[in-house]
């Protein structure tokens, strides 16, 4: 059961050279267990089980987790007669009414210190399932709004979140003035209007350039980049922070 004290933000501090956080949260997606992209997904899971972390995992695909946010999201409505979606999952928080599967979901990201989204960069964006994870967990109520602040305000200033994904294209392609444009850019409703927006601290991604092009040697030292990655965490510069 999701309550209103379950959601309210710890306090921890960024880059004190002392990393504290315990608990990671990777939400992946790839409909391949033997991708590149689920090899990064397997080396996180490694590298803080290491440490001594405690990971939680949601693998979409392997989930069948289902996109639409729709009535079957709720045990019961506020407004039988007219849905309105926000309106519900606001209601849904205040009456203990989301479905057992969005409670699971919300329980790991509340658990979560570090979160971590796992993906292919398709159409410049996040894969359908991982979209429709993000319309169906950080719902409103929940996550913002009704009395929750945004942004410097956000409800989660006790996490911190980065994007670790691959991409088809080259890197030179999305150089500034490269063909698919800036990154920054393209990543912008990710970083600033998903984690930022919730009040997260917000972590420069991890990019690996169209693996697919990649031989087996050069993919190792992918995977050895990510490492070192996930290695030095605190040293890394947030995109934004509210700490």
């Amino acid at each position: 059961m999701i309550s209103k004290e379950s959601s309210k933000a710890k306090s921890t501090n960024w880059n004190t050279g002392v990393c504290s956080l315990k608990t990671v949260f990777i939400v992946h997606s790839h409909p391949e267990n033997q991708s590149f992209c689920s090899s990064l997904k397997r080396k996180a899971i490694d590298v803080f089980t290491e440490k001594g972390y405690t990971v939680l995992e949601s693998d979409l695909y392997r989930m069948n987790f289902n996109p639409v946010g729709d009535r079957h999201d709720f045990t019961s409505l506020g407004n039988p007669d007219y849905f309105k979606y926000q309106a519900e999952q606001v209601y849904a928080f205040e009456h203990h009414a989301y479905a057992e599967d969005l409670q699971l979901e919300m329980q790991k990201l509340l658990q979560a210190d570090i979160v971590i989204f796992n993906f292919p960069l398709w159409w410049f964006g996040l894969p359908a399932i991982l979209k429709g994870w993000v319309d169906r967990i950080f719902a409103m109520g929940f996550a913002y709004g009704n009395g929750k602040g945004v942004y410097e305000n956000g409800i989660f200033a006790d996490k911190t979140a980065f994007l670790t994904f691959t991409t088809g294209g080259p890197e030179v392609a999305y150089n500034k003035g490269g063909k698919n444009g800036d990154l920054n850019t393209i990543l912008f409703p990710i970083h600033h209007g998903m984690f930022y927006f919730t009040g997260m601290t917000v972590l420069p991604p991890f990019i690996s350039f169209s693996p697919v092009r990649k031989s087996h040697e050069e993919l190792q030292g992918e995977l050895s980049r990510y490492s070192d990655y996930l290695n030095r965490l605190e040293e890394h510069t947030p995109l934004y922070t509210n700490r």
